[in-house]
């Protein structure tokens, strides 16, 4: 440690401060130690506190170019054997879609913050949406499984950025967090608790001989352990469809046998993966579905459903990506409508339809963006529905 590193990693205590500066802090308190970045509202004041934090913290800090050679610095900091991270926006996000595939076809961990705003193209730069939800999951070519979340409140997203961080060095993958203006901007309490109270996980790195080491063999979870370049083992990293050593193999098969590696290792730990929030779901009849700042929206109009003698309930989505199919399907089953509240014309909307398979009738409560949904709004759906 030099003698310039003067702040704690994790600033324990109560704060009162942006979801934005809450990532951050929860980077930190993760353990990330290299932020490549370009400044987009709204996201920028992420990369502003980690120009100033990280280097205090032994980490390193650099502006790039464009957000295509942000992500890109960011997977080649994870190879070297640090955690990395990037924040942007609508626009950025756009361009950094081909280096999530990379990250993904490599198995590179990192973590990817998303503040949506309002769009397309340039939209509205200043204002909230949840209309990126689409492309976080499908944004990239090609066929892959991933993991994104999404937090309600700055005390949530410092949570979610340590739990970010965890799940991609589990699983090996960027994972993306899609949060929005309105929650970036959001000043709120945050509680930091002690550093030894934070679950902190780190890679699992090989041991052994090193002549017999295969970079993608799976282990015991699906999951390839992974040395740092410099270990000493064998680093063949392509995004070309490559076999467990990681050399390029231009077969059928050879795809076949990389991407049910990719998939597998989300797919047979979903359980591990999905969380989601109940609130007075067992005698509900008619169940708003939301995540993120919409989430607070569902909340008080659950209040105000339930003090009008409407049995509501509300599942609030923290994994986004896998989506929660399981849940919906047994909500569909038992309940009368499903509402989906969302600051977007219905992207998630679309799956509670495709899992609900008309069991249920599932309604959109949606906004293009630029303001949050109000509790009235949601209160009319529901009269509508009865």
């Amino acid at each position: 440690m030099t003698k310039n590193i003067i702040e704690s990693r994790v600033l324990t205590g109560d704060h009162f401060i942006t979801g934005d500066v809450a990532c951050t802090e929860g980077a930190l308190a993760a353990g990330c130690s290299f932020f490549g970045g370009y400044p987009i509202t709204p996201a920028t004041e992420i990369a502003e506190q980690m120009a100033a934090r990280l280097p205090k913290v032994g980490g390193t800090f650099i502006q790039m170019e464009d957000e295509i050679a942000a992500l890109t610095s960011v997977l080649g900091a994870s190879w070297a054997g640090v955690k990395s991270m990037t924040a942007t926006s609508g626009p950025g996000f756009s361009l950094m879609m081909e280096a999530i595939g990379l990250g993904l076809c490599t198995e590179t961990p990192c973590v990817i913050v998303n503040v949506q705003r309002t769009g397309p193209s340039t939209g509205l730069p200043t204002q909230g949406a949840q209309s990126d939800m689409m492309q976080a999951r499908w944004g990239s070519h090609g066929d892959y499984e991933i993991i994104v979340l999404s937090p309600s409140s700055p005390q949530e997203i410092f949570y979610q950025t340590i739990i970010a961080f965890n799940l991609s060095e589990t699983f090996r993958l960027p994972v993306i967090i899609m949060t929005d203006e309105i929650i970036g901007h959001m000043s709120e309490k945050v509680v930091i608790p002690k550093a030894e109270t934070i679950e902190v996980v780190n890679r699992l790195k090989p041991k052994g001989r090193k002549d017999r080491f295969k970079l993608f063999e799976p282990g015991k979870n699906g999951v390839a352990l992974m040395p740092a370049a410099g270990d000493g083992y064998k680093i063949h990293v392509t995004g070309l469809t490559h076999d467990e050593k990681g050399y390029p193999v231009m077969t059928v098969e050879a795809q076949a046998e990389m991407m049910a590696r990719l998939t597998g290792k989300i797919r047979n730990n979903i359980d591990q993966i999905i969380q989601t929030e109940e609130f007075l779901l067992d005698d509900a009849e008619i169940v708003f579905i939301s995540y993120g700042v919409s989430s607070r929206t569902c909340l008080a109009a659950l209040e105000m459903a339930r003090s009008k003698g409407i049995k509501a309930g509300f599942l609030r989505l923290i994994t986004i990506w896998p989506f929660p199919d399981d849940q919906i399907i047994a909500l569909a089953e038992r309940v009368k409508a499903l509402i989906t509240v969302e600051i977007n014309l219905g992207q998630i909307h679309r799956e509670v339809k495709r899992c609900a398979g008309g069991k249920a009738p599932a309604y959109l409560v949606g906004h293009p963006g630029g303001t949050v949904i109000s509790p009235e709004r949601v209160l009319e759906m529901v009269k509508e529905v009865l």
